[in-house]
């Protein structure tokens, strides 16, 4: 008689990431409003316990979602900046166009991140995780301009510039991408750049 391998349960970290996954993808359809843990559970074929068994209830997976999605972006970026090569210019337009490129420039990560925007005046925590995740990223936009030249006393409004030019361009391009290509957004971002690394009063 041949013995069938007794089936392994999903490892901790494997379940855990199925679960934000899920919940992801619920946010991006059904918005905050909509999430729950009941839905979150239907989504990835699990019981509404095993949810509670790995978060401390809905807002603390929407928390690590928030996280989770945060960091796959700033990876994706950080993989742009790498494959530019040592030139600085290089890197900073490798990490500003890549917001116009997959995994970035996508629709359901769009809903997925007005989804998060919507809990922001209405939680304290998102809030503060936005700030934080916020800040992140214009410090890393701040290294790249500094590195390209631009002087110190205008880093700060320059990342703040580069950083809103980049959000609209990306938004835009997610909500109505028959308006312009990803290429167009590219140059307008590296034009005002441009001009942004060339002033120097």
């Amino acid at each position: 008689m041949t013995h069938l391998p007794t089936p392994r349960r999903a490892e901790p970290d494997v379940r855990r990431q199925s679960l934000i996954a899920a919940c992801a993808r619920v946010l991006a359809r059904e918005g905050a409003a909509g999430t729950s843990v009941r839905i979150i559970a239907r989504e990835a074929g699990v019981s509404p316990g095993l949810i509670t068994h790995y978060f401390a209830g809905i807002d603390a997976l929407i928390t690590a979602t928030y996280a989770e999605i945060d960091q796959t972006v700033a990876a994706a970026m950080e993989t742009a900046v790498a494959a530019a090569g040592p030139d600085p210019r290089a890197r900073l337009d490798a990490f500003v166009t890549a917001s116009f490129a997959p995994p970035i420039a996508d629709r359901a990560l769009l809903a997925t991140w007005i989804a998060f925007w919507s809990l922001v005046t209405a939680r304290a925590d998102v809030a503060r995780q936005h700030d934080e995740q916020y800040a992140g990223y214009r410090a890393r936009l701040t290294e790249l301009l500094s590195a390209c030249g631009v002087a110190t006393d205008r880093l700060r409004l320059a990342a703040i510039t580069v950083a809103a030019l980049v959000d609209g361009l990306w938004l835009e391009l997610c909500l109505s991408p028959g308006c312009f290509t990803a290429q167009e957004a590219s140059r307008i971002a590296c034009a005002q750049i441009d001009n942004l690394i060339a002033h120097r009063d």
